[in-house]
């Protein structure tokens, strides 16, 4: 029979409750310094002078002083009773070190005892708790992704994790664990906008996909999501025509949330915009245009694009504006957005006539603004002319 000891060390209270025997202490047996009021545990029934306890191979046990004197144990403790106190006592500080360390978002050294088809039971003190498998690092499948998570799982068991305590309830007696969570705190200060990684794409779902992020050790720590506007310049109808579970990719971050532990990442941004890259080829800037892709307000009537004539019209009303009026079209091979995109050309400035473009579907057209603002100005205007569209 396991014999228990507790001790009080100075002002803070440690439950150094463990087992002494001849096996490999687990976790249980490591002491936790969150609790503050010794005064709110139990007193353990056992006496405390120079003294360590150890076991006997009898029914009962002893003491021995650091002397070497031997003194016989209290026969009170050996009361089914005063052993069921000592186990109530034990967990109810175990499971407000497991409040303690969720409060405090430190990370917790946990043994995997088992697995389910769920996750991971993990040992907390005298407690079992659950490591669901959403929750489990990505550095594990990294490793051998032709394993199952199952596999994965039974690999896992007698290891030691670093997991963060994210739900910790004694009265339904649910205590779940996130390695995410733990792994976030570790190596998410790495991470900054504008950063590329090597990825590889875990689950794919109807609004983008998830993306483990290959750090320079090799390992996947990581998962962001790349929204999907954000997977192809080509208009993307569903993500799985492009992406599948498995598949290794380049990203660029685009954001890092670290209050609610985000990361959102780009594919298409480390491509070039094909309107930029071929805009001189949709419409060319001297007469050698092909009259399949290029018309002229000169020879064709041009429509304007859906929702372009009235932020046209409300942009003669802006101070500063003088004319605006679509000079040309052409047209892609592709479509890349069927909602209607408007920006400022990059092109210089001629006598006071700035050049704007507005896509949509396949049309491209470009629109002249005869206008004494700079570059600026123009903007600011286009944004307030935007807020007042619908």
């Amino acid at each position: 029979m396991p014999i228990f000891s507790c001790a009080t060390l100075g002002s803070m209270f440690t439950s150094s409750i463990s087992y002494h025997s001849t096996s490999q202490p687990d976790p249980s047996s490591f002491s936790y310094p969150f609790i503050k009021n010794p005064s709110s545990f139990p007193k353990c029934p056992y006496k405390f002078h120079s003294k360590i306890l150890v076991s006997s191979s009898s029914s009962s046990s002893i003491e021995q002083n650091t002397d070497g004197g031997i003194l016989q144990r209290p026969s009170e403790p050996d009361t089914p009773q005063a052993q069921d106190a000592i186990r109530q006592a034990r967990r109810s500080s175990d499971w407000k070190a497991a409040n303690a360390y969720k409060d405090s978002g430190l990370i917790y050294n946990g043994r995997v005892e088992d697995f389910n088809s769920g996750g991971l039971l993990v040992r907390f003190f005298s407690i079992l708790g659950f490591l669901p498998f959403p929750q489990l690092s990505p550095a594990h499948a990294s490793k051998e992704p032709e394993k199952t998570i199952q596999d994965i799982a039974k690999g896992l068991v007698g290891s030691i994790i670093s997991v963060k305590v994210i739900v910790a309830d004694e009265d339904n007696r649910k205590l779940i664990f996130s390695e995410k969570e733990a792994a976030w705190s570790r190596f998410s200060g790495q991470v900054k906008v504008g950063d590329i990684f090597d990825g590889r794409v875990g689950s794919v779902e109807d609004y983008g996909a998830f993306i483990h992020l290959r750090f320079p050790d090799g390992l996947y720590r990581l998962t962001g999501l790349v929204h999907i506007s954000e997977v192809s310049w080509d208009l993307v109808h569903d993500v799985r025509d492009l992406l599948t579970e498995g598949d290794k990719v380049r990203v660029k971050v685009v954001s890092v949330d670290r209050e609610k532990s985000r990361i959102k990442l780009s594919i298409r941004q480390l491509e070039a915009d094909p309107l930029l890259e071929t805009l001189d080829k949709v419409i060319p800037q001297d007469d050698s245009a092909d009259p399949d892709s290029l018309g002229s307000s000169d020879s064709i009537v041009i429509e304007p694009l859906p929702g372009l004539e009235t932020i046209i019209e409300e942009l003669q009303k802006e101070d500063g504006i003088f004319d605006a009026r679509i000079s040309r079209q052409g047209f892609e091979k592709r479509v890349v957005s069927q909602d209607l995109q408007l920006w400022l050309s990059n092109a210089p400035p001629s006598n006071q006539r700035f050049t704007l473009l507005a896509r949509a579907g396949r049309q491209v057209q470009e629109i002249h603004l005869t206008t004494s603002l700079d570059q600026e100005g123009i903007k600011r205007a286009l944004q307030r002319v935007l807020e007042r569209v619908p």
